[in-house]
């Protein structure tokens, strides 16, 4: 099948055309700096006016409890994920307006919304409730629901491939690292555990937001302050992590400025990787046995120096990394002794929702498969 893949945000519509038999990307860009999502489906249209599209695959954040798995969209769908957008205020809205502008230019070919927080609906219980009062979760929402799934969820099956291992056979830690970070523990193919929560605030320190942090912080800050709570928030969302900590959220820049002595970058770094490897040892935990560590993400994928400093001094472990291999382009970067192999795996999340998409689409619903095991 020949899928659009529709990614949209606020200010723009990214999308990709995708062969899906071959994974081939026929076409693909952005259109940035819109005020008008139909202005902008229109420009998308024009520019494929002469493709063949069997069915278009929008990438939506939140699915709450709702979604467990890639969904052929109706109005009852549309109306489902406009009563999350409490939960997504940010993201939900702008993946709602690219539903219904690309409903009405391609309107007789299936459209198929694949949700974010899907992969990690498997979660059991102990993982994704809080200890809150129950209210909370009844009433509001309130539990982990977990992003960056179709990222971890394509890596998870590229793993498997890599590996030489069927998919429901290998247990994972994957480590989505970028300006938005997150990991997910995966057993025999599904989720168990995953570090963002309600938000994706939780968890990792990410370019600007601060990941785990005591909530009691913003209490303390509003009353020293005077602050509004919101206000505070919203700093942990954009101005804190690697930005908070060096003034820079970049990590190419932190790295280039810890060559030159900048005690602030190398903090920076430090308590980035440390957040990770605590993680790992979490989650090592959790599954009490992994095949394999998974990095992607741009610095995940990218930064060699992350990797190590993040595993090592884990031989104990059975976490070893090959220095040699660790600064090539190599995709098993582990010693061969090493008992759990570390695997550098490019992340694809158009090519997840264009498979998932045509999965979908010509199953004629939802797939034979999907959420057969999830916990009620």
């Amino acid at each position: 099948m020949r899928v659009l893949v529709l990614n949209t945000g606020s200010s723009s519509v990214k999308y990709q055309l995708i062969e899906t038999s071959t994974e081939h990307r026929l076409v693909g860009g952005v259109v940035e700096e819109i005020t008008d999502h139909t202005d902008a489906l229109a420009a998308i249209g024009e520019e494929l006016s002469d493709a063949t599209i069997d069915a278009v695959g929008h990438r939506v954040v939140h699915g709450g409890e709702r979604f467990s798995e890639p969904t052929l969209i109706d109005d009852a769908v549309v109306t489902a994920v406009r009563d999350l957008v409490p939960l997504a205020p940010l993201h939900n809205p702008a993946n709602l307006l690219g539903i219904e502008q690309a409903r009405r230019r391609w309107p007789d070919v299936p459209h198929v919304a694949v949700f974010d927080t899907a992969f990690h609906r498997s979660l059991p219980p102990a993982a994704f409730r809080y200890a809150v009062p129950e209210s909370w979760y009844a009433d509001l929402g309130v539990r982990r629901y977990g992003f960056h799934g179709t990222s971890h969820q394509y890596v998870t099956r590229r793993a498997a491939e890599l590996l030489g291992r069927p998919l429901d056979e290998v247990d994972l830690i994957t480590a989505h690292l970028g300006n938005g970070a997150s990991m997910a523990a995966v057993a025999r193919g599904r989720c168990v555990e995953t570090s963002m929560g309600l938000t994706p605030l939780e968890g990792l320190v990410m370019g600007t937001r601060s990941g785990d942090i005591d909530p009691a912080v913003v209490a303390h800050v509003s009353r020293a302050t005077g602050r509004d709570p919101l206000d505070v928030i919203g700093e942990l969302n954009h101005a804190s992590g690697l930005r908070g900590l060096s003034g820079s959220s970049d990590m190419r820049e932190i790295l280039v400025r810890c060559d030159r002595g900048d005690e602030r970058a190398r903090l920076a770094f430090d308590v980035f990787c440390h957040r990770v490897r605590k993680y790992v040892g979490a989650y090592l935990a959790v599954l009490g046995r992994c095949d394999a560590i998974v990095f992607t993400g741009g610095i995940g994928e990218r930064s060699a120096r992350v990797r190590a400093s993040a595993l090592s001094d884990l031989a104990g472990l059975g976490i070893e990394l090959d220095p040699d291999r660790n600064d090539t382009d190599a995709q098993v970067i582990s010693t061969d002794r090493a008992s759990v192999t570390v695997l550098v795996v490019p992340t694809d999340e158009e090519r997840e929702i264009a498979r998932q998409t045509a999965e979908v689409a010509q199953a004629g619903g939802v797939p034979a498969n999907a959420g057969s095991a999830l916990p009620k």
